[in-house]
């Protein structure tokens, strides 16, 4: 959409991105020692790529590392379940309804409040943000352009958490990033958006701009029960 060209994933991000993948999977099972020579060979790579790769991987506690052992697979308990990647793994794998199951209901909790403080809280810039992104939603959903709608709705979301001037409601952007797109590339979104969810952010983003905190918290629930309803009967459908 702006142009740019897209350039080829790194060897290190390759095998990042395989590894990762197998152990959300279960391709490669917690507790199963795995040693860096056979995940090189698997994956046609040296085994430097592949310590670079298990060195995030740990950082992200989906793997530790031992000595004369190898590589040890930790349980789903011990996983940074907030980290952007582990969420878009965890989206392209076997749980990804659970995992948006997860993600909707913690939306529940927080989008809500977020909401409602963002109408004490956000400047005029934010508001603005809001609603041009509710703007654009509406404008890509008649065409419809799925890709367009989604940055706006990334757009919306994140500047939406940024407003309500709390700074772990923030911290969860990425979060939220990760599902609205997961929704999108994983066929979980209707063909054309719901127009009563396009018309919710116009209303969120009015009642923020307004001053009317709880406006904008009910419609804030509206929409993220929507979100969820409407994945649930996509995946059934499905």
């Amino acid at each position: 959409m702006n142009g740019d060209v897209a350039v080829a994933p790194s060897l290190h991000e390759q095998a990042l991105d395989a590894i990762g993948q197998a152990v959300v999977d279960g391709e490669l099972p917690p507790g199963e020692p795995v040693l860096l020579e056979n995940l090189s060979g698997r994956l046609g790579v040296s085994r430097t790529v592949v310590r670079e790769a298990v060195r995030v991987l740990e950082s992200m506690n989906l793997v530790r590392s031992r000595r004369r052992v190898g590589v040890v697979v930790l349980p789903p308990s011990e996983w940074t379940v907030f980290n952007p990647r582990v969420i878009r793994w965890r989206l392209s794998g076997p749980g990804r309804l659970d995992q948006l199951s997860s993600i909707s209901q913690l939306r529940r909790g927080i989008e809500p409040l977020a909401a409602r403080l963002a109408a004490t809280n956000a400047d005029e810039a934010q508001a603005q943000a809001l609603s041009s992104a509710a703007a654009g939603m509406a404008m890509t959903a008649r065409v419809p352009d799925l890709l367009a709608y989604l940055d706006h709705d990334v757009t919306f979301h994140t500047t939406l958490l940024r407003a309500s001037g709390n700074e772990m409601f923030a911290a969860l952007a990425p979060v939220v990033s990760e599902v609205l797109a997961g929704r999108t590339h994983h066929q979980l979104m209707p063909a054309r958006p719901e127009p009563v969810a396009v018309q919710l952010h116009a209303t969120v983003a009015s009642a923020i701009a307004t001053g009317d905190a709880h406006a904008a918290e009910i419609a804030m629930r509206e929409i993220v029960d929507e979100a969820q309803t409407a994945m649930e009967q996509i995946a059934t459908e499905g």
